[in-house]
């Protein structure tokens, strides 16, 4: 199975590589520096930017699944996932490829706080997504109404805070909402879950909380 990556030389991107590779999957992966990335001669690489709707068709030119762990690297308004993801949905609707698995966040929507205490739904609404998270939040809300709304077969995977953790092999999955009091979950465990939703048809056209 042929599989392409956008977003592979981050942090979350570099675990979910290694796993794909381990996995015995054919990966392309788009790199802006191909030269950094230790792992670029066991994978096509196409060099090239996200923005670049060229470049996001070669990615995508022969996958059979897209995997997406692109995203805000700073706290200030960047727009990456805004102007990016409409373009990998583009590509693939051309290409004619449907699975694409999306590392999004949990506050991509309005359901994530329902199933936590009420002091922590306002504090988490009120002085995290309203202001310190402000920017990288909307970005999350714009990446899921674009897959929510282009027909592919998407799956988006919504993880509270991340950390560079080992993995547990142990968290808790919900369809519905932030699982209660769930703060965060390794990037190794989010990598492991992404990874085994490429054969899964579990989540398919649906957001997913993972946290511990």
């Amino acid at each position: 199975m042929k599989i392409a990556i956008f977003g592979a030389s981050g942090a979350t991107g570099r675990l979910l590589t290694e796993r794909c590779l381990a996995a015995g999957y054919e990966v392309a992966a788009l790199l802006r520096r191909p030269a950094k990335f230790a792992l670029r001669e066991q994978m096509r690489v196409v060099e090239g930017s996200a923005f670049n709707a060229e470049a996001v068709q070669r990615t995508v030119e022969g996958a059979d699944v897209v995997l997406s762990v692109l995203g805000a690297r700073l706290l200030r308004r960047e727009d990456v996932l805004e102007r990016v993801v409409p373009l990998i949905v583009e590509e693939m609707q051309q290409s004619g490829v449907r699975r694409i698995i999306a590392l999004g966040s949990a506050g991509a929507k309005d359901d994530l706080l329902k199933k936590q205490p009420a002091w922590r739904r306002w504090f988490v609404q009120k002085m995290v997504y309203n202001t310190f998270l402000k920017w990288p939040v909307a970005s999350q809300v714009a990446q899921w109404k674009t897959l929510a709304a282009s027909g592919l077969d998407f799956t988006m995977v919504m993880p509270p805070m991340l950390t560079d953790g080992k993995a547990r092999d142990k968290f808790r999955i919900n369809g519905e909402a932030l699982p209660p009091d769930g703060r965060q979950i390794a990037r190794a465990d989010v990598a492991n879950f992404m990874v085994a939703q490429i054969e899964s048809r579990e989540w398919v056209g649906k957001g997913v909380y993972v946290a511990y």
